[in-house]
């Protein structure tokens, strides 16, 4: 049973990974660095300080910190030495059919996907925090485009996408949890339980918080930023 599912796994990769185009190698050479979204994380933060108090800022920060770090030590400090699964770049029965993008091929183990645990983690703990369907649905494309990213560099199996996506959003779902009860402790209201919110840009009458417009402007910098991508493959 587990060698069928190896089995499917490994033509999935070969499915998926690579292609002929120079443009799109550069694009996901592009999308799989963290540096790319760098801009986008100060636009989020910019977006919370306008509207939210600091301090609530503040806890937001440490537990998605929390969550990288969770999803993070777990696949790479556990699962990655543990399980000792090559990367399909590494795999002796896929040399040569594996498409790599300048001989890049990561470090030697790569199950489970830290890139897909860390992205899919910040995408459930920032959904439920915000809970606006444009913001669900950025972050989502997102952490998708990273993790496919992964495969079609030959870094990672669609297996290794799955399952870190899945330990991603659980630690995303329990840092969020973690969060809220750690608000009710120390008798702190955070977004969504009515407080008016007096921010570093002045006091909001609004207690819910998150203009729309903000939240567009979120996704049009995440639109504006996949266009600066493909631009950059070009040159």
């Amino acid at each position: 049973m587990l060698d069928h599912l190896i089995h499917i796994d490994q033509q999935l990769l070969l499915a998926l990974n690579g292609s002929d185009s120079m443009w799109l190698d550069n694009v996901m050479l592009s999308i799989t660095r963290t540096g790319t979204w760098v801009p986008l994380i100060l636009v989020l933060l910019i977006i919370l300080l306008k509207n939210r108090p600091w301090r609530e800022v503040l806890l937001f920060v440490v537990f998605l910190a929390l969550v990288i770090f969770l999803c993070d030590r777990f696949s790479s400090g556990f699962c990655k030495p543990y399980f000792h699964r090559f990367r399909p770049s590494h795999e002796p029965l896929l040399e040569g059919l594996v498409d790599l993008v300048d001989d890049r091929r990561g470090g030697l183990y790569g199950f489970i996907s830290s890139h897909a645990a860390n992205t899919f983690g910040a995408w459930a703990f920032i959904s439920l925090y915000f809970r606006r369907r444009p913001m669900t649905w950025t972050i989502l494309l997102w952490a998708c485009l990273c993790s496919y990213s992964r495969i079609y560099l030959g870094f990672h199996y669609p297996g290794d996408i799955l399952c870190g996506a899945l330990w991603g959003v659980l630690s995303g779902a329990f840092c969020y949890a973690m969060m809220r009860l750690y608000a009710r402790w120390r008798g702190l209201l955070l977004y969504g339980q009515g407080q008016p919110a007096c921010t570093l840009f002045g006091r909001l009458s609004n207690p819910d918080g998150f203009k729309p417009r903000d939240i567009l402007f979120f996704a049009a910098s995440f639109a504006i930023t996949l266009f600066l991508v493909a631009l950059y493959a070009f040159l």
